[in-house]
């Protein structure tokens, strides 16, 4: 959820940013981001469920976070043919398959 909300963070709003942030990043429990907010902890709950629910449905259709991830295995053997003296054509391979994923 963490990579989903840094990928994602700038199509949610304030209030979920901050709900967001201080149960996943700060460690907050529900009943202390309740008790800042003057709000119920249910209240809290749904907010992040929905919000939660909400990156996951960005990443569906964006999938920022699955082609980061595709792109870093893909440097790191790219990185790796490069030590080896890899062919030009393998390294060629690996160029077009980074290409791909835009």
């Amino acid at each position: 959820m963490n990579y989903l909300y840094d990928f994602y963070q700038s199509l949610l709003t304030t209030k979920q940013r901050q709900y967001m942030e201080l149960y996943f990043l700060d460690d907050w429990s529900l009943g202390e981001i309740a008790e800042e907010f003057e709000v119920s902890r249910q209240a809290v709950y749904d907010n992040i469920k929905r919000t939660e629910s909400m990156l996951e449905e960005y990443e569906g259709k964006l999938t920022l976070f699955s082609k980061f991830e595709e792109r870093s295995i893909l440097m790191k053997k790219l990185k790796t043919a490069i030590e080896k003296d890899a062919t030009k054509e393998s390294i060629l391979i690996i160029v077009d398959s980074l290409e791909r994923l835009d």
